[in-house]
């Protein structure tokens, strides 16, 4: 005798227990979904080919990145009339000189909520490469994943020269940064805010994180291994998962702003949200303000920290790249900017050498 159960197909799946798969994925990839859904509709594939390539991608800060350079090559496709999908090598190569010469969308001073125009300057050479490197990356999926295969317009495709040594973000001294940490622990705004915004830089210098990497952090990712105060994150390049020292002084800001708790996100909001990147860069720009210093985002704690201690007597490159979590001593050595420093300059030797035998009449 056949049960009811044993009748169905071994593929049947019954219908309570069915999910769709996208409830899955990330929430960069999600929000592509969304946004291209609403432009091109439920009967074209490209939000579900788009949103899968992001979900698709290992760290969350390349979801992250990615999403927004397809955004710019979808808009640049639509105004020229063309589906991104139906993109060939000249209009992708005309897409490298878009970006060259169109303005940028920025928010209309005085304007209603959320509007934007395109007034800002043109594109930086970081930005134009991840564009293009999105574009690019995106037609590499589709050839993946295609039955016939996808030839990727964008493989001739010139990008700007990023030189990996220049950053145009000023660094900050070791007295600087002792400067804004004192003015996040004394000086901003409601007690609450000032523990949150000492504990969190704190945790990005003394610790050396990026900023995507410890918000998304949670309570329950701290711990205790060996003697060490430690923080279990997940690494935002290259996947992986690696435990993070936290040294005392950080270990007492932190402490001291949970104030007991013991679940949720490490950062969060006043309502118990995840505090996300636009609200520290807002923060970092307010303390830099009070503090006199040159204003800046969150992205160049990690720097200054390795900077920092490289510059320190008898310092191990080796231990710093390992703390600094680069599998490259190249990229230890890039955020060294101490290479750059203009006090370092030899003109300066020079300099006061020409003077000082000009001043004694040596010609």
């Amino acid at each position: 005798m056949t049960g009811a159960g044993l009748s169905r197909s071994p593929h049947a799946v019954p219908a309570v227990l069915r999910r769709d798969p996208r409830d899955l994925w990330p929430e960069h990839a999600r929000r592509l979904h969304d946004h291209l859904l609403a432009l091109y509709g439920e009967d074209d594939v490209l939000p579900t080919l788009a949103a899968s390539w992001i979900a698709h991608q290992r760290s969350a800060n390349t979801q992250k990145s990615y999403a927004r350079g397809i955004r710019v090559f979808e808009e640049f496709a639509r105004e020229h009339g063309a589906h991104p999908l139906a993109v060939k090598f000249p209009l992708a190569d005309t897409f490298r000189l878009y970006l060259e010469a169109t303005p940028t969308w920025v928010r209309v001073k005085g304007g209603r909520r959320g509007e934007m125009v395109r007034a800002g300057k043109p594109y930086s050479d970081a930005s134009r490469a991840n564009a293009l490197s999105a574009a690019s990356s995106f037609f590499t999926y589709l050839d993946k994943v295609s039955d016939d295969g996808v030839k990727n317009p964008f493989d001739a495709v010139q990008r700007p020269y990023i030189d990996p040594d220049y950053s145009p973000t000023p660094g900050y001294t070791e007295q600087e940064w002792a400067k804004l940490l004192v003015t996040a622990r004394d000086h901003h705004r409601a007690a609450a805010y000032r523990k949150r915004a000492y504990a969190l830089l704190l945790m990005l210098y003394t610790c050396c994180l990026r900023i995507d990497s410890l918000l998304n952090a949670r309570v329950e990712d701290l711990g205790y291994d060996k003697g060490h105060r430690v923080l279990l994150l997940e690494k935002m390049k290259g996947g992986g998962r690696k435990k993070k020292p936290i040294p005392p002084v950080a270990w007492d800001a932190l402490t001291d702003y949970l104030d007991g708790r013991t679940t949720g996100w490490l950062f969060c909001t006043a309502s118990g949200g995840q505090l996300d990147e636009p609200a520290v860069w807002r923060l970092l720009q307010s303390l830099a303000k009070r503090a006199g210093l040159a204003l800046r985002g969150p992205h160049g704690a990690k720097g200054d920290a390795v900077t920092h201690a490289l510059a320190k007597k008898d310092a191990r490159p080796d231990k710093v790249q390992r703390w600094a979590d680069h599998k490259d001593s190249r990229t230890t050595q890039r955020y060294n900017k101490r290479k750059e420093l203009l006090d370092d300059s030899p003109g300066y030797t020079i300099g006061a050498d020409v003077a000082g035998a000009l001043e004694h009449g040596a010609v």
